[in-house]
């Protein structure tokens, strides 16, 4: 099984990655940023984990309040350096392990978390900033990562004790994970800061040292605190610390702090430190029973003959063509596909049997391939295929074998929209075969 080989925790403030950029090693302000994070890199060298779970809030970079989620973990294959304002850093992307983070889901949707996934989103200084401190990352970097985007800037935001509860949940997660790989958790954000308003440039370097110890030797009496008392304590972007809970939950009761240091060059509190846990080893019983658990809800469901259920693992596999598809919704992409398909495909980069489904509208093969039925419906609304259309071309029967078994015989339905009384409904059966 996985083994979480102990938690991590540093501030990510921007400074810490402009100071690595620019080589600030030997300044004098600059330089006891390189001295604190040296020994959480060498731990990391000596300890040599699989996969790191970062912990971390984006900075409305690659989330938006269009769609904002308290907690949104990400199970793509590889992770961008985002572009902030002013240019992405020259950092390589860092890889993601998606069988990891699929089960995390799974684990966590069964310990009544309701998460968000996303994937093919940069990651801006939440992650990069403490990570390049990290790992040597030239050409490419040592270890792979989750990471777990805590939304903590768009009220309401979870409570302290729900990000320590997190935490435990992450720990059955990751220790239920089948593979015998070694996983960190790095915790990121704060310590004390708040960046806007009269109130700017606040710190209090006393909390700081006091949420330090109340970390490492009584974590519940920090899950019992309001947001507004650590935001009154620590700045309002100070709160961000309570991320910090997810990782402590993840550890045992006990633990032991290897390095602790704290820094306060100009706007925030930049800490680092250390925790190995006592006593962590979890019975293997517990651990197959939450795995029972975990299968419960799809008991069986590979028995219901013609169903393919839509899973993180197929959404990441599949990712290219159904975002191909789902760009049907833009009309620049749905006009440069009906005028050129072919240089559409070559555009999107999309492989040679995906490239041959959507030529031959095969509904069903691109089913099977792994594209939801939600993106078919769209490209047939673009090309003139009505919904019944691909719903007989799915059981390979024609239009009119599967009006028979309906209600309503002569029903024809599509989500053409507007376009949708231009379309030829009786010359647009391909694909039934």
């Amino acid at each position: 099984m996985a083994r979480i080989i102990g938690g991590i925790a540093a501030s990510h403030t921007p400074t810490i990655g402009f100071a690595f950029d620019k080589n600030k090693r030997d300044d004098p302000v600059w330089a006891p940023i390189f001295k604190n994070f040296a020994p959480l890199a060498d731990w990391i060298e000596a300890n040599r984990p699989d996969v790191i779970v970062t912990i971390y809030n984006d900075h409305v970079t690659s989330f938006f309040f269009d769609h904002y989620s308290a907690f949104s973990l990400g199970v793509g294959p590889e992770w961008r350096v985002a572009d902030e304002g002013g240019g992405a850093r020259d950092l390589p992307p860092i890889k993601g392990h998606p069988a990891l983070a699929a089960h995390i889901g799974n684990s966590l949707m069964t310990d009544e978390f309701d998460m968000s996934f996303f994937q093919n989103k940069p990651l801006d200084h939440g992650c990069f900033s403490p990570l390049s401190m990290l790992c040597p990352h030239k050409p490419e970097w040592p270890v792979r990562i989750v990471p777990l985007q805590m939304g903590v800037l768009q009220l309401p935001v979870p409570s302290a004790r729900r990000f320590y509860k997190l935490g435990k949940a992450l720990r059955r997660a990751i220790e239920s994970y089948p593979e015998d790989i070694k996983v960190a958790i790095l915790a990121t954000g704060g310590l004390s800061h708040q960046v806007h308003g009269e109130r700017a440039g606040f710190n209090n370097i006393e909390w700081d040292a006091r949420f330090l110890d109340l970390f490492e030797r009584d974590p519940e009496q920090l899950a019992d605190m309001t947001l507004a008392e650590y935001a009154a304590l620590g700045g309002y972007e100070g709160a961000e610390v309570v991320m910090w809970l997810t990782m402590r939950g993840a550890l045992p009761s006990n633990v032991v702090c290897k390095h602790r240091s704290y820094y306060l060059p100009s706007m925030a509190g930049i800490a680092t430190a250390i925790y190995e846990g006592e006593d962590s080893e979890t019975k293997p019983a517990i651990i197959e029973r939450h795995r029972q658990r975990m299968a419960e809800q799809l008991t069986d469901v590979e028995k219901l003959d013609g169903t393919y259920p839509f899973s993180i693992e197929t959404a990441v596999r599949a990712y290219r063509i159904n975002d191909y598809l789902h760009r049907m919704i833009e009309p620049a992409h749905r006009e440069a596909f009906k005028q050129d398909p072919e240089a559409s495909f070559e555009t999107a980069g999309l492989s040679d049997e995906e490239r041959d489904m959507i030529r031959r509208r095969d509904w069903r093969a691109m089913l099977h391939y792994g594209v939801i039925f939600f993106m078919l419906e769209k490209l047939g609304a673009v090309t003139g295929v009505s919904n019944l259309h691909i719903y007989a071309a799915m059981r390979g029967e024609s239009l009119e074998e599967f009006q028979r078994t309906r209600n309503a015989p002569g029903a024809l339905y599509s989500v053409a929209g507007k376009s949708a009384d231009k379309l030829d409904w009786d010359t647009a059966e391909k694909g039934k075969e």
